[in-house]
């Protein structure tokens, strides 16, 4: 794993954070809900790197080809929906380690933050509860655009609607889906992988935590 690079924040007008394995600890119980809903439709196991990070379009492409037969896409997706919700109502919606200490060191830079997530906009309200909307000046779902990570859309959506420049941004993500989007966007870019390995390539940064990236913002700013 890298560490964090002693100039972070050098050019850093904002900071564009995912959300699902990021902040909040629900990526795996997508994982669990998909894998149940799958199995009980005659799937058989469903490699997760094909799931994590992934878009309800690319995740329901996964899954419905994995079922025997093929299924009806709006039925298995409604299943989805309420086991995802069905896990998260027993378990809560839970912060990543260190997800706390990073989002209120990005608040005392006082430079402006979004939520980039392909949750739909269901799904992240619930998390904003938790995480605290003060954090975020603007929010970007899966139902706010038409292409979703690792398209970067997202993510240029998001550093539009901030008024910033992609490439002034820091992103934070521990999908490669996501990953893929906010380099392909082009932000600087970090990885704190979850549950799918990040492969090392020249000029990323991987962590294994949030720790790190918030420790820097406040060097930076002491």
């Amino acid at each position: 794993m890298a560490a964090v690079e002693p100039d972070l924040m050098a050019d850093v007008d904002a900071f564009l954070l995912d959300m699902d394995g990021t902040l909040v600890d629900t990526e795996r119980y997508w994982l669990i809900a998909i894998q149940k809903v799958a199995t009980a439709l005659g799937a058989p196991p469903i490699d997760e790197d094909l799931l994590a990070g992934g878009s309800v379009e690319t995740i329901m492409a996964v899954v419905l080809a994995a079922i025997p037969g093929g299924a009806d896409y709006a039925e298995v997706k409604d299943l989805i929906g309420a086991a995802v919700e069905k896990e998260i109502a027993v378990a809560g919606i839970q912060l990543r380690p260190g997800a706390r200490r990073l989002l209120d060191a990005v608040a005392r830079t006082g430079l402006p933050c979004a939520l980039v997530t392909s949750s739909d906009r269901e799904k992240t309200e619930p998390a904003l509860d938790v995480l605290g909307r003060s954090y975020f000046r603007v929010t970007v779902t899966a139902d706010d655009v038409v292409r979703h990570k690792p398209d970067p859309l997202p993510y240029a959506t998001a550093a539009r609607l901030l008024g910033v420049a992609p490439e002034r941004c820091l992103a934070v993500e521990d999908s490669l889906a996501g990953v893929h989007a906010a380099e392909a966007a082009g932000c600087r870019t970090i990885a704190v992988p979850q549950v799918q390995k990040i492969p090392a390539v020249p000029g990323r940064v991987i962590l294994d935590s949030l720790d790190p990236i918030a420790e820097a913002i406040e060097k930076h700013r002491a």
